[in-house]
């Protein structure tokens, strides 16, 4: 399917089912008239698959401007939206008993404690409410991805506030924080953990840190690498902001204010599509994912989920009583328990965000839908990945969304391309 009448429209490819055709033409409409380039989206409803699709290019490098279709498995950089996920490994950790939110961050890491931060909890590394955003010194893009130096800054850092009274969005330290947790509690390092615990058993193609080696740098993955691309202006009739609010700007444009330093946390900026940088699966910044496996992860967040394509399906029935299809299984019941889901998306942080300059919302490592970062509906969570990419479960309604896509532009945690997505599956639903 292509957008009608635009010179801009590419070949859409993959499915929606009856009732969600409205999915597929917002999301050719991306590409007609919001900028896309290549990207891909796939939403759950009640743990089957309800929408998949994909179209556009993937970029592969300055080499080969513009790279080749973008496929059905092609993977994405996710920036931020890797912070979701990177949460739900303390919250299952803690689901097992191997982890309490509520010790202090010092319990299992001793050298944090200096400098006012023995009360930090690991609660409020999760909220946001630690009070660490920035770096005294910022580190360069080859000492963030070393795996100590970060754990080393910021267990000399001084809190910018007592942690626990405010929040403030940590970009890059929210990473090595939760990393740094996991390895202490637990021996592993995140994205070992992650892919042991959860990729594997989900089947999911999703990663921190890309079995790079030397010679296959990305690990065999369909790897589509991020580009910056203009954001188009949107008429007002969208009813999104196409131009940020002038205290936002000026937070961004001036290098002494808390939100630059806290985005410029690593400087010089890192290529963040880099082998280097994504071997390292930096937790707050670095995962990797496709569209099909990003929604599958938060569809078994809140139920149990359809088996991957190609899977051989079990006998009985599935979700709701349906009898399993050809192509269709429940491979897995749900990662979260009711309390471990009630825990991950009640409200720790609300209000004026002293980095993003906005309000925002959060839970434990979860963004909550608000005017910030608009999801489904009250109840839904998950995270943004600035540029664009966006993924998230609504548990009311049983929907969990995708989007990935490698055109970056200048959102944070407010993508028009996403935003018209979510409004269509709103529709839908």
């Amino acid at each position: 399917m292509k957008a009608p009448g635009a010179e801009n429209a590419v070949d859409v490819h993959g499915t929606v089912a009856d009732g969600y055709e409205p999915l597929r033409d917002a999301f050719a409409a991306n590409f007609a008239d919001r900028g896309e380039t290549g990207a891909a989206l796939t939403v759950h409803k009640d743990g089957l698959v309800v929408a998949d699709l994909w179209g556009g290019r993937k970029n592969t490098g300055p080499e080969q401007e513009g790279g080749g279709p973008w496929q059905e498995e092609t993977a994405a950089v996710i920036r931020s939206a890797s912070k979701g996920p990177a949460a739900a490994v303390l919250h299952l950790l803690h689901q097992r008993g191997q982890l309490d939110l509520d010790a202090p961050v010092a319990t299992y890491w001793p050298e944090f404690k200096s400098n006012g931060k023995e009360r930090l909890l690991v609660r409020h590394v999760l909220a946001h409410r630690a009070g660490l955003p920035v770096l005294d010194s910022p580190l360069t893009p080859e000492q963030a991805v070393d795996g100590v130096s970060g754990p080393s800054a910021l267990a000399a850092q001084a809190p910018l506030w007592e942690p626990g009274t405010d929040h403030g969005y940590h970009p890059h330290t929210y990473g090595w924080l939760i990393g740094e947790l996991v390895q202490r509690a637990t021996g592993r390092a995140l994205g070992r953990w992650f892919a042991e615990e959860v990729a594997g058993p989900l089947g999911l193609s999703m990663w921190f840190g890309l079995p790079a080696t030397p010679e296959v740098p990305d690990g065999g993955v369909d790897l589509a690498r991020l580009q910056e691309v203009p954001t188009p202006e949107q008429q007002a009739a969208t009813g999104l902001r196409s131009r940020p609010k002038r205290s936002v700007t000026q937070a961004y444009g001036d290098p002494a204010s808390l939100t630059r330093r806290a985005f410029d946390a690593v400087a010089p900026r890192p290529d963040e599509s880099d082998p280097a940088w994504l071997a390292a699966g930096l937790p707050g910044s670095g995962g990797v994912a496709t569209a099909r496996s990003l929604s599958r992860f938060y569809a078994a967040l809140i139920g149990p989920v359809e088996a991957p394509p190609g899977t051989r399906p079990p006998a009985g029935r599935g979700v709701n009583g349906r009898p399993y299809g050809r192509s269709t299984g429940i491979a897995t019941g749900r990662l979260f328990t009711p309390a471990t889901l009630t825990q991950a998306r009640s409200q720790e942080s609300g209000g004026p965000d002293r980095v993003l300059v906005v309000g925002s919302r959060f839970g434990l490592g979860f963004m909550l839908h608000g005017p910030g970062a608009p999801m489904l509906a009250q109840g839904s969570f998950g995270h943004p990945g600035r540029g664009g990419s966006l993924a998230f479960a609504d548990p009311e309604s049983g929907t969990a969304f995708a989007y990935v896509t490698a055109a970056m532009q200048r959102s944070v945690t407010s993508d028009p391309r996403a935003h018209a997505l979510v409004r269509a599956l709103r529709a839908c639903i």
